[in-house]
Order: structure tokens, then C-alpha cells, then sequence
């Protein structure tokens, strides 16, 4: 079970666990947190999407700012990306996947203490994507 933190376009917001996200795949399903056993999980259609963070923990802490900058003693695969969504928000971290043509893409941060693991990016919530 992956720890997500679900972000769609129209702003809403849901935490939960998820054990069958595919890239490419349309729906998958999480079971919110703090939901008492049994509940059935949400359906999620990845067209409703900005993006999915795999996540360390579900509280995270909002005053810490990632860096951004690569470290050099635990150098990233990939390269280096900039993505800034339709709503203003940037992600900054490393990407093996990204292709213009492909609904979706992988980042990883690029700062080893960041909250996310990695992050779903869906291409119609985007703006602008810079290969850095």
C-alpha cells in the first residue's frame, strides 16, 4: 500500500492509501485515512487530476522548504525538471519518463528530506514543463 496525497484540478484534496495506481491506468482506488475499517475505497479517475504524491507521511510539515538545488552526495537518475501547474504550483526535482506526448509523468524531488517520495504529474494540469 502506497501513502498518496490526491490533488485534482478543481482544488479538492484527498489522503488516503493505494494499492492500484498504474501509470496509463484511468481509475485506481484509495482508501482515505482516518476512515473506519470497512469503508469502501474512492474510485479516482486520473482525468480529474492534477497530480498524486507518494508520500512519507500524511501530515507533512508545512514550513519546511525543499531544496531544490541536486545533491551531490546522493546524486538523482534522470533530469533535471521544472513543472509548474495550471494553478500556479511549482515542483522542481529529477524525472526518467517525461515525454510530451504521454498523459502523465514521474518526478522525484530533488531534495532527500522532502515529504513526497515522488510525484504523479498529470500533463493536462500543467502549464509549462522545462527540462532544466
Amino acid at each position: 500500500m502506497n501513502k498518496v496525497v490526491v490533488r485534482f484540478a478543481d482544488g479538492r484534496m484527498l489522503k488516503g492509501t493505494a494499492a492500484d495506481f498504474f501509470p496509463g491506468k484511468g481509475l485506481f482506488h484509495v482508501s482515505p485515512v482516518g476512515e473506519p475499517g470497512g469503508t469502501a475505497p474512492v474510485a479516482v479517475h486520473v482525468a480529474e487530476l492534477k497530480a498524486v504524491f507518494f508520500v512519507k507521511d500524511f501530515a507533512g510539515d508545512p514550513e519546511y522548504r525543499e531544496c531544490l538545488e541536486p545533491d551531490a552526495l546522493h546524486p538523482a537518475l534522470g533530469r533535471r525538471i521544472k513543472v509548474v501547474f495550471n494553478d500556479g504550483e511549482v515542483v522542481e526535482g529529477t524525472t526518467t519518463g517525461y515525454q510530451p506526448t504521454r498523459p502523465g509523468f514521474f518526478v522525484e524531488p530533488a531534495d532527500p528530506d522532502s515529504n513526497n517520495e515522488r510525484c504523479y504529474v498529470v500533463a493536462a494540469a500543467t502549464r509549462e514543463v522545462n527540462l532544466l
